[in-house]
């Protein structure tokens, strides 16, 4: 390795942590698969559909929960900001001068969207019905009505939710274009390297062990309720 590539690798901060490149993943497979089985049906294609819904709800659960005791730049508290810090950030990027390891602000309601999205079509899919042989796990714990209703909301924010993954991907694909910032890489390796000058701190990662503990935490609590119900 000479010396320029030494210099670069000494020089980049981390970023994403483990379980949270893993959510990232692991949730555009579920998602993909989601939408896969929810546009050609079929038996088996819905039986697949629900079982990615419940496994997206387990994802966006443990999400939630990583966002108040995970790494540095996986706590909400380090990048979801009120107005006054996303028009700070908008002035800051127009004068070529805005860069944040983690979400920006902008980035943060991306982020908000998608995962409360993600929970509203997880949550009315399980009392989703198609009107002939087809139903959510909990949609006979409800009346007919208000399984007609979910159903109406569950297509709703499937439309919602396509949006934003086109909305998502062309904010990913302009950050590579026009500011020549690649959002991709950082979430495979968790590494990223900062621009001159910023002065980014290289903060340690939360232990992997408490991803664990969060994520059985998140799955035995769904279970039991599932079970309960």
């Amino acid at each position: 390795m000479n010396e320029p590539e030494q210099h670069v690798e000494k020089s980049k901060i981390r970023v994403w942590d483990l379980p949270v490149r893993l959510f990232h993943w692991l949730l555009v497979v579920l998602v993909a698969v989601s939408i896969y089985t929810g546009l050609t049906g079929g038996l088996k294609g819905m039986d697949l559909h629900m079982v990615s819904g419940q496994a997206i709800l387990c994802l966006v659960a443990f999400r939630v929960l990583w966002g108040f005791i995970g790494s540095r730049h996986a706590r909400f508290v380090h990048f979801v900001r009120g107005p006054r810090a996303m028009l700070a950030y908008l002035r800051d990027s127009r004068a070529g001068r805005a860069w944040t390891p983690g979400h920006n602000p902008l980035g943060a309601l991306s982020v908000l969207a998608m995962l409360a999205l993600l929970a509203v079509q997880g949550t009315t899919g399980l009392f989703a019905n198609d009107d002939i042989f087809l139903e959510g796990p909990l949609a006979a714990k409800v009346s007919k009505g208000t399984s007609d209703y979910l159903t109406f909301i569950h297509h709703l924010a499937a439309d919602a939710l396509f949006i934003l993954i086109g909305l998502h991907l062309a904010a990913i694909l302009g950050y590579l274009v026009v500011k020549r910032d690649n959002l991709v890489t950082p979430m495979v390796t968790g590494r990223k390297v900062p621009p001159a000058g910023a002065g980014a701190e290289d903060r340690p990662f939360a232990s992997l062990r408490r991803a664990l503990l969060v994520l059985v935490f998140v799955a035995c609590v769904y279970w039991s309720l599932a079970a309960w119900l």
